[in-house]
């Protein structure tokens, strides 16, 4: 498969900051979600692709062309901003066309480019207005369109959802898919899990300037290698355990003297255990059948979420669990009742160290 944007070994140091040894390969039509907190390097690596800046040391490949040292206008990307940067003195016709008339096109092909490609965002009626008078996804769409009218290899997104309503954002969700299914390159930075679950065909995890983890969303959020990436994927169920092999089987023991038992493994002194609340069975008595990691514990709290009901559950750790409205609804319980839970041994994921 071509790749579209290779970066290789990319370093650089911004103030007391540093993005260190990034290495990055995205295949042509395809969508790579860098994922972050604030701070992380996020938006740094979008403006070195783009090449607002330029690295200390490193490579950047655009469509198999060394793009490292050259100017912005040679790059072949597109990158909008999270604020937009929508020239607020101009209409959305003078907006979009902004380029194309910096780059002396002709009138009549400028018209015929911009009305194209508002069209294909659905703002073609709003051509005469002026941003003041816009939504943020519509002024989400007039940026992605001013910026799509050069025809960029690369479409750089720096937090696309960040100032949309809540609302508003399914609609550029849904935007965002049929652009990528036409065949464009997307490389779309954030913070939200959601986005990465929603929209990437491959996402990496950036902390401290480094990227941790990338692959496929459902391997990197199902087999994260560290706290920092569990957290990600929406896992609460952290524990801090010493490992213990005997006679071959293998079990982890927390800080707070709860044993879970693993699956057959290698595993080292002493790590973290992490447990998916969806992973977590909650009963109303012990369970019959030959259950290996089972435990009693008192409801501590009930909250509603985005996977039905949170249920806080104290069994010497705290556990979170998530369970359906239905299952709710059918168990029956409150904060102070007792019960029991389970889960297979291969729910228990070990980490190694702190993470």
């Amino acid at each position: 498969m071509k790749v579209m944007l290779k970066l290789e070994g990319i370093n650089k140091k911004l103030g007391d900051f540093r993005l260190k040894d990034i290495n990055i390969n995205i295949p042509e039509g395809g969508y790579f979600v860098l994922l972050g907190r604030s701070g992380s390097g996020k938006s740094q690596l979008l403006e070195l692709i783009a090449g607002l800046k330029k690295p200390d040391s490193g490579k950047i490949w655009i469509n198999n062309e060394d793009v490292t040292n050259k100017k912005i206008q040679e790059r072949k990307t597109g990158l909008v901003f999270q604020d937009y940067a929508i020239f607020p003195n101009m209409t959305v016709y003078g907006n979009i066309s902004y380029s194309l008339r910096c780059s002396g096109e002709e009138k009549n092909v400028i018209r015929k480019r911009v009305e194209h490609i508002a069209g294909e965002l659905n703002i073609a009626h709003l051509l005469d207005r002026v941003p003041i008078n816009l939504s943020g996804g519509e002024l989400q769409r007039v940026a992605l369109a001013r910026t799509l009218i050069t025809s960029p290899g690369v479409l750089l997104l720096d937090e696309p959802l960040a100032s949309v309503d809540a609302s508003l954002r399914d609609d550029i969700r849904r935007l965002l898919r049929q652009l990528n299914r036409k065949g464009i390159t997307i490389v779309h930075v954030t913070h939200d899990y959601r986005e990465a679950v929603s929209l990437a065909s491959c996402v990496g995890v950036i902390h401290n300037g480094s990227i941790i983890q990338s692959g496929h969303p459902d391997d990197v959020f199902s087999n994260p290698v560290s706290r920092f990436v569990a957290r990600y994927s929406g896992i609460r169920n952290f524990y801090r355990v010493r490992f213990i092999g005997e006679d071959g089987k293998w079990k982890a023991r927390s800080e707070a003297a709860v044993d879970f038992v693993l699956e057959d493994g290698v595993y080292p002194d002493d790590g973290l255990i992490i447990i998916r609340s969806d992973s977590i069975k909650i009963h109303l008595n012990k369970p019959e059948d030959a259950c290996i990691n089972c435990y009693r514990g008192v409801v501590r709290d009930i909250i509603p979420s985005d996977y039905g009901m949170e249920i806080t559950v104290d069994a010497g750790e705290r556990f979170f669990v998530d369970i359906t409205r239905d299952e709710f609804r059918n168990l029956g319980i409150n904060e102070m009742s007792e019960v029991w839970l389970s889960f297979v041994p291969a729910a228990a994921v070990a980490l190694k160290g702190s993470g």
